[in-house]
């Protein structure tokens, strides 16, 4: 299960920018997590929860937004939805088709907390 291994890196990047921030702890975390990136995010949201026991992550609300894959054929330039990487150009039938959304991965957005809470 390589999303522990996912959250495991997330906990201890959010923890070492808190650290300098001065925050007290983090409470919000919006992720990006495309459907063709190949994490699963229930199986992340999970591990998560184990990872950031005990750390100024643990509290954290986790939201993950899932962009859909878009292809961009090579040939006639359209672009269509796809839910894999080898898509067939609805268009003009070619496979030189280049994803060119949904494979994203990346923290969006974090929410910081000083000493106090406020």
């Amino acid at each position: 299960m390589h999303e522990m291994s996912i959250a495991l890196s997330i906990v201890e990047t959010l923890e070492a920018k808190a650290r300098e921030e001065g925050a007290g702890r983090i409470s919000g975390i919006d992720l990006v997590i495309g459907k063709l990136a190949g994490i699963e995010p229930e199986s992340l949201k999970f591990c998560f929860s184990a990872a950031a026991k005990g750390t100024l992550v643990e509290e954290a609300v986790l939201v993950i937004e899932e962009p859909e894959g878009l292809g961009e054929c090579g040939e006639c330039g359209r672009k269509f939805p796809v839910s894999f990487y080898y898509a067939e150009c609805p268009g003009c039938r070619s496979l030189r088709v280049k994803i060119v959304s949904g494979e994203e991965f990346l923290i969006q957005s974090i929410t910081i907390e000083d000493q106090e809470g406020e």
